[in-house]
């Protein structure tokens, strides 16, 4: 339980066997990687007051502590007193798998997964899944053996500390990849390059700065300085996405080279990897352009490195959340292989709204009939359609065998992905759990129409 997770809770909420949080909404952190998981998570539960730091939940005057037992039903939002025993593990047969059979003989729409480990991708591909759409790379820095590694990167003062840190972090990210395109052995597997800012890797009470400095073995006013330093007053609009790689050309080049390197181990054990290579959050074409290049170079580099001879075909992409990014979408496809709609920030960026705090006002609109729903849930086709149809519309003039993907949550909500269908998207991604549903809903829209 916690007011709201950050990416640091990560280790944590693996283990969890629910996720309740007082703030927060459909994408929010917390939700975002329980649903990937298939984990149960209540996000946004605003009458509960939790205080992690007493480890104590207090609601309409009853408190509870770590020895008292709660129930989430996820469907419906309720949090329960006591312990209720009503799970059921989902699998794919009998009706179900006949209707889904049914279901891949009508669609067009490809279906792919948002997945971010082995075990993951296989659970997606056993649902159906025919790749996956959104790698998110950053969860595999918080595991407690390469943490340390990730910090000594961010906390390094030059490039040269910078890339000893980085090459320290190679082999896992290597190993990663090896064992995600391994389960997905020819289908194609999108990976985002890092995304968030870099203050989420490093701790920000004093107690867990003061036991990382002495882990360091470096002052504990060198880890609060850095902090400090790295603060941002709107950090989702701030220096993450494609502006690290920019600022900080090594960070590309390692994740290049452990994509490619893995691709390459696949390979000569005859697994058929297909990586594709996803940069996050551009805004103008020429930033895609100049990663491009470094991203181009790198393959190159690490193919003659390996003295690999082999084929090796990496398309290197982007994600389209900034509208922006949509509305020049032409000048983007001139040195994009594909485009990946990041509906979560698209949306949060079109409206104006904080994904992870709209929560405090949403229902209040949806009340009102301000809006029909909730945008983070279903797609806005009037707003943030428009600018997703504006781009498929131009980038496709200026690149006609550009590919067309959703990874954002939308890509497993049933009227989101009727909409993909009719604007002519190439694929939806969505995390595991929701495959089937993505599957039956794509079958439906092209029935319909």
């Amino acid at each position: 339980m916690r007011t709201e997770t950050s990416p640091e809770d990560v280790d944590g909420m693996h283990h969890a066997a629910g996720i309740l949080t007082s703030t927060g909404g459909m994408t929010s952190h917390a939700a975002v990687v329980a649903r990937g998981w298939g984990t149960c998570c209540i996000a946004g539960a605003g009458a509960l007051h939790i205080d992690a730091k007493k480890r104590t939940l207090t609601v309409d005057g009853k408190k509870f502590g770590p020895n008292d037992s709660l129930s989430l039903d996820g469907n419906t939002g309720e949090v329960l007193a006591g312990d209720i025993k009503a799970t059921v593990p989902t699998k794919i047969s009998g009706d179900f798998a006949t209707i889904m059979k049914w279901a891949d003989q009508f669609r067009k729409l490809g279906v792919r997964t948002n997945a971010d480990a082995p075990a993951d991708s296989q659970r997606a591909r056993d649902f159906g899944a025919e790749g996956i759409g959104l790698t998110r790379t950053e969860h595999m820095f918080f595991e407690p053996d390469r943490i340390l590694s990730m910090r000594e990167m961010i906390l390094a003062e030059n490039k040269k500390d910078r890339e000893k840190a980085l090459k320290k972090l190679l082999p896992f990210q290597r190993k990663d990849f090896v064992g995600i395109f391994t389960a997905m052995k020819g289908l194609p597997v999108t990976v985002r390059l890092l995304d968030p800012p870099l203050h989420e890797f490093l701790p920000n009470d004093a107690e867990s700065q003061k036991e990382l400095a002495a882990e360091m073995g470096v002052p504990v006013g060198k880890i609060k300085q850095r902090v400090t330093q790295l603060h941002e007053s709107n950090p989702m609009l701030g220096h993450r996405g494609c502006r690290l790689s920019i600022t900080y050309p090594e960070i590309c080049v390692m994740q290049t080279t452990a994509i490619v390197e893995a691709a390459i181990a696949c390979k000569k054990k005859r697994i058929d990897a297909r990586p594709e290579i996803m940069v996050p959050l551009i805004g103008t074409s020429e930033e895609l352009r100049q990663l491009r290049e470094l991203i181009a170079e790198t393959i190159e580099t690490v193919r003659k490195k390996k003295k690999y001879t082999g084929r090796l075909n990496i398309p290197i992409g982007t994600m389209i959340e900034i509208p922006r990014a949509a509305l020049t979408a032409d000048d983007v496809a001139e040195v994009a292989d594909f485009f990946s709609f990041g509906t979560n920030d698209l949306t949060q960026m079109t409206f104006g709204y904080s994904r992870d705090d709209s929560n405090t006002f949403l229902p209040d609109y949806i009340r009102a009939g301000i809006l029909d729903g909730d945008p983070f849930q279903s797609l806005d086709q009037t707003g943030v359609g428009q600018l997703v149809d504006i781009a498929c519309k131009k980038g496709r003039v200026s690149n006609p065998k550009l590919k067309l993907g959703i990874c954002g949550e939308h890509g497993g909500e049933p009227s989101s992905i009727d909409f993909c269908h009719r604007v002519g998207l190439t694929y939806v991604s969505c995390s595991p759990f929701r495959v089937p549903i993505a599957r039956l809903c794509a079958a439906q829209a092209a029935l319909s129409e």
